[in-house]
């Protein structure tokens, strides 16, 4: 993405089009603009012609180069004019619901602040528009009057199922007769049946806000009548909804999308993972005794068209789902939920980069929406938007029926180290045997997928590395693959060093979930084991099929990576053993303790939900670690607290402002000479830092060579302005490329 120069969005009510009157009384060619979906710097204006009256929203085809392509009618037209000679036509209009001013204000917004072309975030928008007209599924009425033709027992038998005058289709009419489909064809042909529009049916049933859902304790009832109250007031507030896990936050929030459809409004809840939510969906059907709509990546075409047009006309009530769930049609958006809102996951590294937990808020704000925020681990970004004001907080502070919060101690691996070549240290090997003893579950947490993340030649000491990235090669032993985690790069696992030819030299270093699988099946033989990992649950379906056997107690042993963080409801698991609770805490990253910080309680929070107690055991070399001793002392308050101190006189985020610049290209001298460009016309002033040009930790990446800036500045510092002026400085050579990244969350 390289600097450019626009106008800062008008968040007001746009304008109306100045589109003359059908008889062309003003003189010059009427034009539009039109918004395409590409990385433009904006829209382009179009002629209209005769018969067309194209307004602000409408969904157009138009030409481009030698093609037609679907666009928007804008709001603004472009910063430089075109000749009328030079314009082109308008095609025509596509029968599709036009995009609201809430949703072009939205588009802009995010555009401005990210640094990103308007049209490329307008895509996100239109992927699912439909071409061409939509037409009413058809059926077959009787004629009236019925013609003077011949009548067979079979088309007699037609005409009486046709007897309540309701259309039916071909096959219903075909079933209901006992005839096979040349009969109705031939009826139709002889003028006995004519066509006729079928009733049509909304493809989602309506949640039921008064179906009687699960009885809310004292302190979440009052939390939910202030949700309630902030809905009804249909204008903008933030409200954080933060609470211990298991204390019930989901059913409470619930309540306030209730209180939305009350009011006949549309509702949004982002889930950072959609595709592993299957619990999720099921409170939400005992709650309102219907499914909601759902939104993300592993919809059919089909199902995402459906949902996209159903969500525009207004019949989808309320819509869970991944961050790009911001970005669809609502008519008419009455509250916005973001739930788990700390995850990492709400953040989009590619394409348009943007946080969708701080472009929910923008969107619930141009809807006059409030939105809510959730979690049992808030972030600091939240907490001190709570701190200064700008967000109001409710929060939830005992378990849901009684549940205790499980004891968490530290296991000293220095102390009580593993035996040589395993990664289970006694005292957790004997919890995890007295728990599946009781009759319990017991969970093993390592956030790392595969077998092992490094493999070296025992022989010369080679590693073996992606040859597209500056990261080493996962073994994935199950399928007997060497595998890249940033770039996918696979090969299989070789028998001889490829370095010095020695013959099975190859040594796995270090744990990944297949090798503790490994090691529980030495020490477990008879568990009943299941592992949750990315490359094991590859979509909803394994996700239900999952958390189903575990709650009927198909599963004695669950080992897992960060997916069994995201809000699992295990009645029967009472152990959580990490097995590397310090993995994170190294490197450079600004927010390495705040992630495992919340990682860690999160995945504590799955033990002893239920009448059983629940115990952590983290397995750490550092126990004296701040991170350890706030989870151990179960003070999550005090350790953000000390946090928040450490950032502040720096001016770190959330006190102060960062924005990357990544600088690509295909060979490392490509990138540094654009990096060191970069570095020499840098902004300066007062509250502002430009830190690099530096290699990226990923100095290379797919193939391509990485160097960062970073620009830190006061909060009170608008950054877009400072990089759009200092962008526009630095030509950018083809083949290379600068990349924002406006509050930056990874630093790879």
């Amino acid at each position: 993405m390289q600097g450019r120069r626009r106008k800062e969005p008008d968040l007001g009510e746009p304008p109306l089009l100045d589109v003359p009157e059908p008889d062309g009384r003003r003189s010059g060619a009427r034009r539009v603009p039109v918004m395409l979906p590409y990385p433009f710097a904006g829209p382009f204006d179009y002629r209209i012609p005769p018969g067309l009256h194209p307004q602000p929203g409408d969904v157009v085809l138009v030409p481009l180069n030698r093609r037609e392509e679907v666009g928007v009618v804008w709001d603004h037209s472009a910063e430089d004019g075109v000749p009328d000679r030079k314009l082109k036509p308008v095609s025509g209009l596509i029968d599709a619901p036009p995009m609201r001013p809430a949703l072009r204000r939205f588009i802009d917004w995010v555009a401005s602040y990210t640094l990103s072309p308007p049209g490329e975030v307008m895509a996100m928008a239109l992927r699912v528009v439909p071409q061409g007209v939509s037409r009413p599924p058809i059926g077959w009425v009787r004629a009236d009057p019925l013609p003077d033709t011949r009548l067979t027992e079979a088309r007699r038998r037609v005409l009486d199922a046709l007897a309540a005058k309701q259309p039916r289709t071909t096959g219903e009419l075909a079933h209901a007769a006992g005839v096979g489909s040349g009969v109705i064809r031939g009826m139709a042909d002889a003028g006995l049946l004519v066509p006729s529009a079928l009733p049509l049916v909304p493809p989602f049933a309506h949640p039921n806000p008064d179906h009687p859902g699960e009885l809310l304790a004292s302190d979440q009832a009052a939390a939910a009548a202030a949700l309630r109250q902030a809905v009804a007031a249909q204008s903008f507030s933030v409200t954080l909804l933060d609470g211990v896990t298991g204390s019930g936050k989901t059913e409470t929030y619930l309540e306030a999308v209730a209180e939305c459809l009350r009011q006949g409004r549309q509702a949004l809840v982002l889930l950072p993972e959609i595709a592993l939510s299957s619990q999720w969906l099921e409170r939400f059907q005992r709650r309102f005794g219907v499914p909601p709509a759902v939104w993300h990546s592993d919809l059919t075409s089909r199902v995402r068209r459906v949902t996209w047009r159903a969500v525009a006309e207004g019949t989808a009530p309320v819509v869970v789902g991944a961050r790009s769930a911001l970005f669809l049609p609502f008519p008419d958006l009455g509250v916005v939920v973001i739930d788990e809102e700390h995850e990492t996951a709400f953040k989009q590294e590619e394409g348009v980069v943007y946080h969708a937990r701080d472009m929910a808020v923008v969107r619930a704000r141009l809807c006059s929406a409030p939105a809510i925020l959730v979690s049992a681990t808030p972030s600091l970004e939240t907490l001190a938007n709570v701190e200064a004001g700008r967000y109001r907080r409710l929060t939830l502070p005992t378990r849901h029926g009684g549940a205790a919060m499980p004891s968490v101690a530290a296991i000293d691996m220095r102390e009580t180290p593993p035996e040589r070549g395993h990664f289970l240290a006694p005292p957790l090997i004997a919890a995890v045997a007295e728990t599946l003893a009781r009759g319990e579950q017991a969970m093993l947490f390592l956030n790392r997928r595969g077998y092992a993340p490094l493999t070296l030649c025992r022989h010369c000491g080679h590693r073996m590395q992606c040859p597209n990235c500056t990261a080493w090669l996962v073994e994935h032993r199950a399928r007997r693959v060497l595998q890249c985690h940033h770039c996918g790069h696979t090969v299989p696992i070789p028998e001889e060093c490829p370095a010095c030819g020695a013959c099975n030299s190859l040594a796995p270093v270090g744990p990944g979930v297949e090798r503790i699988t490994e090691e529980s099946i030495a020490s477990f033989p008879d568990a009943r084991r299941l592992v949750m990992a990315s490359d094991t649950m590859t979509g909803p379906d394994a996700a239900a099929a999952a958390a189903h056997a575990i709650e009927a107690r198909k599963v004695d042993l669950i080992i897992g990576t960060q997916i069994v963080a995201k809000g699992w409801h295990f009645p029967h698991l009472t152990l959580v053993g990490v097995v590397d609770a310090d993995l994170g805490l190294a490197g450079g990253d600004l927010r390495a303790a705040e992630r495992t910080v919340q990682l860690l309680h999160q995945v504590a929070g799955r033990a002893g939900r239920a009448e059983a107690p629940g115990r952590v055991l983290l397995q750490t070399f550092s126990p004296e670690h701040p991170v350890m001793q706030a989870l151990v002392e179960g003070d999550l308050g005090a350790f953000m607290a000390r946090e928040a101190e450490q950032r502040r006189p720096g001016h770190w985020p959330p006190y102060g402002r960062l924005a990357a610049l990544i600088v690509s290209a295909d060979t490392a001298a490509e990138a540094d000479a654009l990096a060191r460009h970069l570095g020499q016309a840098a902004p300066w002033g007062e509250g502002l830092d430009v830190l690099g040009p530096a290699p990226a930790p990923l100095s290379i990446l797919r193939g391509r060579h990485r160097r960062r800036l970073l620009l830190k500045t006061r909060r009170d510092v608008a950054v877009q302005p400072i990089l759009r002026e200092w962008l526009s400085k630095v030509p950018v050579p083809r083949g290379a490329r600068i990349d924002v990244d406006i509050d930056p969350v990874s630093f790879l």
